[in-house]
This record gives C-alpha cells, structure tokens and sequence, in this order.
C-alpha cells in the first residue's frame, strides 16, 4: 500500500481546490484502492483560500457579508474568523473584487472597496491578525477602492473623492493618508502568490491587464493612472511601488504595503495552516496541480510551493493542469487535461471527467 498526498490549488474558474482534490482521488483509487490517500487542498492567496484555511482550522467561522463587487453591484461575500486568544481574520479578495465576479470584464472601471469593506468588517469585530490573500482580481485601481474604505482619502482638483477604478486615477490629484484606520495589534500579513513590481514591464498593468480585458491602449492607460498615483503619495511611500508583490492583485500589493501589512508567500502559509508538510511524513507521491502551468507559476504559484515541500521531504511529485505552456522542472510526472480531453473547450466543460482521468492515468504510469 502506498501513501499518496493530493494538494492542488483550484481550476480557477471551473473546479475548486477541495473538488479537484476529491476528483483526482477518485481516479487514482479506481485503479489502486488500497492505497492511503490524503486529500490536503491549497491556495496561494487567490481563489479559495479562505476555504482552504476554513477547512484546516478548527472552529474558523464564515462571517457574510454584503459588499461593493467589483463594479459596485452588490455582492454576498464572506470573510474568515480563526478563533483563539488572539482571534485573526481571513479576507480574500477574490471574494470580494474578483475577476470572476464580473462578466463581461471592466479593465478600467473594476475596483477594490469590497475588498476594503471586508477589511473593515474584520477591524470592527476586533481581530488581532489580519491574513489578506490577493489574487484573482478584477482591477487595476492600486488597493484605491480598498484604502478609501479604510480612511483613506484620493480627491481630484474640486477636492472630491475621485471615482472608483483605474479610470478615476485620471483626475486624481491629491492623496491623504493620514487617516487610514491603525493595523490591529498583531500586524497585516499579504498571502499573496506573484513578486511583481507595481509598474513597467513586469508590473500589475503590463503583465495582468491583458487578463483581466485590456487592450493595448488600455494596458497604456491602467499604467499610466498607477504612475500618477505613486507620484501623489507620500515620498516615503513610493519605494513601495518598486517592492515584489507590490503589483498583486491590480496594485492592491502596493496598496496594502502602503498601510503597513508585510508581505508573506501565500501558498507557504497556506501550506502550513493545513499542515501539508506533516501529511507528507511517509508518502510515495505528491499531486498538486493548478488551472494553467506557465511562465508564472514558479513564483511561488501553490504547485511550485507544494512541490518544493516534496522535495524536501524526499517525495517525488506529479504535476496535473488544465493546460501546461511551461517546462514543468522538479515534477516528476506531468499531466494536461488539454491533452486528456483533446481541447481546452473540452477540458473546461467538464472538468471534473478530466480531473478524474488524470488521477487514473498517475495511478498507472506514477504508481
């Protein structure tokens, strides 16, 4: 009997983490169902990370709440409470300003005060730790929307608050931080999953905006209204925009950086919060996977983390995505649902079938 661990990240948009876990199982145990197999789903930040940390901490309790989404309309979101002597919050702001909450996209005009909202929500409940995972966003405001909500002020030439979204940052002219709400007593940590900067080349508008809808004038302007924003705040604020992780999340790394959080790995915290290093003591194979293995993925993309915890373990591990564009180094076996499937429309209709199937075909070819 083997000891197989399955610890994939969500399908962004088509499995979570918690039913590609269950589903990669399924295979697997059809083809050797005397095998011990320890389902550990992850998160690096964005999308399903507060279920991770709700399935790994006991008592963590699910506060709704009702916020801005992306383009104002009102969502039902939710933020974490883990429990204890010193009680610390969960707010993912996929939940809450994701892309996945906007159809069809607005590059321009998507906005991050859910996210802020949530924020609040948390401080007022009286939290001592905030854990704020990034990723999955719809904007590319720079955390304005979420920094307003939190007393933060960012007015144009008449002295008004300027309107949500990158779009707004236009006629920004003025940025006040002096009222920003104080961090809680233990301090803000950002789980977040990419080390880009806030600007150029590798940063959140250039590198994300095509993915959340932008156009090559478009990626222009999101840039554009960032850099008047870093050239507004404090001097002692703009070495932030240079930070990694600073361009996470549309800009909400800077954002967040800005108010005093610290930046953290998200798919390592994650990992630790569900205890996937002491689930590998003794195991024959890891599997973790993710919706798309690319360039980006080795920066600190929860497979990567996964299986650089494998290796230290002295555990082989399998790599399963929806599409891989990128030398999966360090994995021992790789598998693509494209391929599986025959398309990446196929594999998305279902993809649970294909999940499935490619836990049966490890079984065969890595067990």
């Amino acid at each position: 009997m083997s000891r197989i661990v399955i610890a994939p990240d969500s399908f962004k948009g088509t499995a979570s983490a918690t039913d590609a876990a269950k589903a990669l199982a399924s295979g697997w145990l059809a083809v050797r169902p005397g095998d011990d197999v320890v389902l550990r789903p992850m998160a690096d930040g964005g999308e399903g990370t507060l279920d991770a940390f709700a399935a790994a901490v006991p008592g963590a309790v699910r506060m709704p709440i009702t916020v801005r989404g992306p383009v104002s309309d009102p969502v039902a979101a939710e933020w974490l409470l883990l429990p204890g002597t010193r009680p610390a919050a969960v707010v993912e702001l996929a939940t809450t300003s994701g892309i996945t909450l906007l159809d069809p996209l607005a590059p321009l005009d998507a906005h991050t005060a859910g996210f802020g909202e949530a924020i609040a929500a948390a401080l007022d409940h009286g939290v001592d730790r905030l854990l704020l995972a990034l990723g999955g966003s719809a904007s590319t405001d720079g955390g304005v929307g979420a920094l307003t909500l939190l007393g933060g002020r960012f007015t144009d030439a008449s002295g008004r608050l300027v309107s949500p979204g990158n779009r707004g940052l236009g006629a920004l002219v003025q940025v006040d931080l002096s009222g920003l709400r104080s961090l809680p007593r233990g301090g803000a940590v950002i789980l977040g999953d990419v080390t880009n900067p806030l600007l150029g080349g590798l940063g959140a508008a250039a590198v994300f905006g095509p993915q959340k809808g932008a156009d090559a004038a478009t990626v222009e302007a999101l840039e554009h209204g960032l850099a008047r924003l870093v050239g507004l705040v404090p001097a002692s604020v703009r070495a932030f925009a240079e930070a990694p992780g600073a361009g996470a999340a549309g800009g909400t790394g800077f954002a967040l950086l800005a108010w005093g959080a610290e930046m953290g790995g998200g798919a390592a915290i994650v990992a630790q919060a569900v205890g996937l290093g002491d689930a590998m003591g003794g195991a024959d194979l890891v599997i973790t996977g993710e919706g798309r293995f690319d360039g980006q993925s080795e920066r600190g993309k929860a497979p990567t983390v996964v299986a650089a915890l494998a290796r230290d373990a002295g555990v082989p591990t399998a790599l399963v995505a929806g599409a891989i564009t990128a030398e999966p180094r360090g994995f021992a076996a790789s598998v693509a649902l494209t391929d599986l499937a025959g398309s990446g429309a196929a594999a998305s209709a279902e993809p649970l079938r294909w999940l499935e199937a490619a836990g049966t075909e490890l079984a065969r070819t890595a067990g």
